[in-house]
């Protein structure tokens, strides 16, 4: 194990992780950043909605600006899988392939994963880096502003999200992946006031030349885009090993200032409930940060 105590480990390279390593290198911190390289931002083609890049910013470009502002500033970053966390007395031992590390204080900025539609791995990438199919209708609904639009999935999360896109375009349909769509009758009543066609599967997708194509029954339908809302897994098993709490929904319950209830341990970005946006977490990542650094002034006098 490597002798020296960081003063924070971060588990995620995101926007979360790597605004929090930027703020605490800057505090005079000993900062390791372990990044997977599964961070959800990096599949972002263009933001247009992150503030400051009118022109918008392909999501892996911001990932690597941050990451090479962070390590200006002294963090380290390993690109590595962290296989599991515990405790020893007040630290927190992080191993991995390879070793362990040991940190007064650990920041989980893990997030979460989509769940995909079932088509190949190859075609679902290339229709997202071609803006085909899409995960977050807060974030680039302006760009599909009249276009026709399907949402693949089922119950009252799809419906909201079918809703939610409605005051983007007057195209839209609920496809179902499977035979049944899991709708209330107010949720169908509601659909059908606004317009929204209801399809139901078993579904076949696949990416054409300018259009996504969802065979579903005997007919093919195409579509400009489409969002699945499948929902999507949060990776809070890290923070749950050491006794964290988290809410109904799976994510890890803090308090206002990102502190989780195991002392020492605080999280950010979508691993906590919130809106699932880089600005959000970005600001989650800054509170998290200086809350680490007072607390670790608690404990010991930090001068220079």
């Amino acid at each position: 194990m490597d002798c020296e105590k960081r003063d924070c480990i971060i588990v995620g390279g995101g926007p979360a992780g790597l605004t929090a390593a930027i703020y605490m290198a800057r505090y005079h911190l000993s900062v390791t950043v372990f990044d997977d390289g599964t961070s959800r931002a990096a599949s972002i083609p263009v933001s247009h909605n992150h503030a400051g890049f009118p022109e918008g910013i392909n999501g892996a470009v911001l990932l690597s600006r941050m990451r090479a502002q962070a390590r200006k500033y002294g963090a380290e970053i390993r690109n590595l899988r962290v296989a599991a966390m515990s405790r020893r007395g007040a630290e927190f031992v992080i191993s991995f392939d390879g070793g362990a590390l040991s940190a007064r204080t650990v920041l989980i900025a893990t997030g979460v994963v989509n769940r995909r539609p079932s088509m190949p791995r190859d075609k679902h990438d290339e229709g997202v880096r071609r803006g085909l199919i899409r995960y977050c209708p807060v974030c680039d609904g302006f760009e599909v502003t009249d276009k026709r639009l399907a949402i693949v999935g089922q119950g009252s999360n799809a419906f909201r999200e079918a809703v939610f896109l409605r005051s983007y375009s007057r195209s839209i349909t609920l496809l179902s992946p499977t035979g049944e769509h899991r709708l209330a009758p107010r949720e169908v009543a509601r659909l059908q006031q606004l317009g929204i066609a209801v399809q139901r599967g078993p579904i076949e997708i696949n990416v054409e030349r300018d259009a996504i194509v969802i065979r579903a029954g005997a007919g093919d339908h195409h579509f400009d885009c489409i969002y699945p809302a499948l929902g999507s897994d949060v990776r809070s098993e890290l923070a749950l090993s050491v006794g964290a709490v988290a809410t109904d929904e799976g994510c890890i319950r803090i308090d206002s200032h990102q502190r989780t209830n195991v002392q020492g341990l605080y999280a950010a970005g979508d691993v906590v409930i919130g809106l699932d946006q880089i600005s959000h977490a970005m600001g989650q990542a800054g509170v998290a940060a200086t809350t680490i650094r007072n607390d670790l002034s608690e404990l010991s006098v930090l001068l220079r």
